[in-house]
């Protein structure tokens, strides 16, 4: 076999053919194990492409042959949030186990951006998808699914207008258990820090808050609720925006961790600050003795996982939605009835 120097940059199918001294079609018969390849030619062609660091481009033969990867895609909406990361870490140990790949993309909660990521995932044939959506109509998968039956599992929010399945929280049940915390600790004027409008999340949350409160007759007032903190600067400004009204809420609950985390930034030098109650898991909420609404975006994220490979693997049927709960952790924050 004749040395050669690889050039700079990743080593080609034809480098290596002309290191073995063979065909560019011999060359690629013998790294897919191909029939009609002497042995000694086989051999002499895999320890080229080991010498020069060859790689097979894995997508290029999948779109040749029409077949689909060992790639899962992910979209999520924020990395920066611990909650996202902890449903991928959970999602890609699952698929690993079955020799898939979990490949994430980020939509920073911008619908245009979420599409264009999704599309990139269909191009290149992935094996399934996995999606915390930002949007309202989801075009290129309703084509996806036409054309290729895409398995398709949707995480925290719902899937609107598609036939897929689904895996959320109890979101209602959480938010009302919230606040008949708050109501039987004595407080009636309940300030609530809410996430985009637009996400369905949010909306839940707020449904069980206002359903809650119309339980207990308990008027709502609309100047004890804000919307469109979506991070913690912005909870950090809602917060003083509520301790600033003429009458300022004696509780607080957030609709989520980042709204919770901005919550607490604000009443932190507060000399007699509201009791608080955030959704999601918080990081030290246990040692900063926060109430929180407890989930588990790991079950979120196997769960998930565990759908999708039924679907990969060919599971028919009509759609699944799978509510999992969520627990009322009661700590110091709100621990203390209201005198």
């Amino acid at each position: 076999m004749s040395t050669h120097i690889a050039p700079r940059g990743l080593p080609t199918l034809r480098q290596v053919a002309e290191t073995a001294g063979v065909s560019l079609k011999t060359a690629s018969r013998a790294l897919n194990d191909e029939a009609h390849v002497a042995p000694e030619t086989s051999e002499r062609v895999k320890q080229a492409a080991a010498a020069l660091g060859y790689r097979p481009n894995l997508l290029a033969r999948d779109l040749r042959s029409h077949s689909t990867s060992n790639v899962v895609g992910m979209v999520i909406a924020d990395a920066s949030n611990p909650f996202y990361l902890a449903i991928a870490l959970a999602a890609g140990q699952v698929l690993a186990a079955q020799g898939l790949l979990l490949f994430t993309g980020v939509s920073d909660e911008d619908p245009d951006a979420e599409a264009r990521v999704i599309s990139g995932f269909l191009e290149r044939r992935v094996a399934g998808l996995l999606i915390v959506s930002s949007r309202t109509n989801h075009p290129q998968l309703q084509q996806g699914h036409a054309e290729r039956g895409m398995p398709t599992v949707f995480l925290d929010r719902p899937a609107r207008g598609l036939e897929v399945d689904e895996v959320l929280f109890d979101n209602v049940g959480g938010s009302r258990a919230a606040i008949d915390h708050l109501l039987a600790q004595g407080h009636r004027r309940i300030g609530v820090i809410g996430d985009l409008g637009s996400l369905p999340t949010h909306r839940e949350r707020i449904a069980g808050v206002r359903r809650a409160l119309a339980e207990a007759r308990v008027p709502v007032d609309e100047d004890l609720f804000v919307t469109d903190a979506h991070d913690a600067s912005g909870a950090e400004s809602a917060m003083r925006e509520l301790l600033a009204l003429p009458s300022p809420p004696t509780a607080v609950f957030t609709t989520n961790n980042r709204m919770a985390a901005g919550g607490l930034r604000a009443v932190a030098d507060t000399a007699n600050p509201p009791a608080l109650i955030g959704f999601d898991g918080l990081e030290l909420a246990d040692i900063l003795g926060i109430s929180v609404v407890s989930n588990s975006p790991a079950d979120m994220g196997t769960r998930g996982a565990e759908m999708l490979l039924e679907r990969i693997h060919g599971r028919a049927g009509r759609r699944r939605r799978v509510r999992l709960p969520t627990e009322l952790v009661v700590r110091r924050s709100t621990a203390t009835p209201l005198e």
